[in-house]
């Protein structure tokens, strides 16, 4: 509720035993009690599951040192400095190896 006087959010006030609503502008509403009620709303049920793993990586030919299957998932990151080659990484296909090539 607003105060009619200045606009501003009207606040409950206990006064002579009443609750009554009053704004800092001196406004105070007509004698009537005001009776607030507080209500909860029951809780969201949050349900946490393992998501499907998908790569989003592109694939590429390399050989896997591990299980020698041909396809891998690859990225590079710059590893050393700036006027050097970026490291490239791969990740098996098939057995979520990962390994890596400088160059």
């Amino acid at each position: 509720m607003f105060c009619p006087k200045c606009g501003s959010i009207l606040l409950p006030k206990a006064e002579k035993g009443k609750t009554i609503l009053s704004c800092s502008c001196g406004y105070r509403s007509k004698g009537e009690e005001i009776k607030f009620t507080e209500s909860a709303k029951p809780k969201a049920e949050i349900q946490i599951g393992v998501a499907e793993e998908k790569e989003v990586l592109p694939l590429t030919d390399a050989d896997c040192t591990k299980c020698g299957h041909k396809k891998a998932y690859h990225w590079e990151v710059q590893t050393r400095a700036g006027d050097e080659p970026p490291t490239r990484f791969f990740k098996c296909e098939m057995c979520k190896h990962t390994w890596r090539e400088y160059k």
